[in-house]
């Protein structure tokens, strides 16, 4: 934080100071990206096999409660795979042909109730799913925790301004300006290998930790000086 006194671009003498503030509130919300993916000689076969491996996962996520609007297939593709051929330099060299196709289905899950994760994972994984990409442990609704982290950033801002003005002999006028920037937490990610490993007998552990949420203002407040 600074004192700016008065130029002739500025003629209000003025403090200038940022104030920060966080809030640390428990995740009450996991977004899952679970992936299917299967191989077989034709693209039929492969879709056939990921098809019904992603109905039973649907069918087990609807069963534990997740909702239809917490459902949504995030990405799809049907990919051919190569065999090369080892070149002779005898022989005249053979292009690639087609051995085989790989089908990949993923889907985003909301997870409204987050004590369910771990068997959520577990499960999915037992009925087909294996790949997984992010895990976002997050809040449907943070609003509070950034309303609180706010006026913790405001009252530091003003605390920094006072002492500030003390130190200088001057007093904190009117507030001329007032800008602020929010900060949310990163998604978390799980291991592809995690996924694989995962054991039917015992339901995937998962940490929740907390989510911090923070908030910096940037505050003018005009000088009065001390008679």
């Amino acid at each position: 934080c600074t004192v700016a006194c008065a130029d002739d671009n500025n003629p209000v003498p003025r403090i200038l100071v940022t104030g920060q503030g966080s809030v640390d509130v428990a995740p009450d919300m996991a977004i899952l990206q679970l992936t299917v993916t299967r191989e077989a000689e034709s693209a039929r076969a492969a879709l056939d096999a990921n098809s019904s491996a992603m109905n039973d996962v649907l069918t087990a996520m609807k069963s534990e409660g997740i909702e239809a609007r917490d459902l949504q297939t995030s990405g799809f593709s049907i990919q051919p795979r190569y065999s090369y051929p080892s070149p002779k330099s005898s022989e005249k060299r053979e292009p690639p042909r087609i051995v085989g196709y790989t089908v990949r289905n993923s889907l985003t899950v909301r997870v409204r109730d987050i004590s369910i994760v771990g068997a959520i994972l577990d499960k999915s994984v037992t009925l087909g799913i294996n790949e997984g990409g992010n895990i976002i442990l997050t809040n449907d609704d943070p609003t509070a925790a950034i309303t609180q982290a706010r006026k913790e950033a405001m009252k530091d801002a003003m605390d920094k301004a006072k002492t500030l003005a003390d130190a200088a002999g001057v007093k904190t006028g009117k507030i001329l300006e007032i800008s602020e920037q929010s900060y949310s937490p990163r998604p978390m990610q799980i291991a592809r290998a995690e996924m694989s490993m995962a054991r039917s007998a015992d339901a995937v552990p998962v940490a929740t930790g907390e989510n911090t949420y923070k908030v910096t203002v940037n505050v003018s407040f005009a000088i009065n000086q001390k008679n």
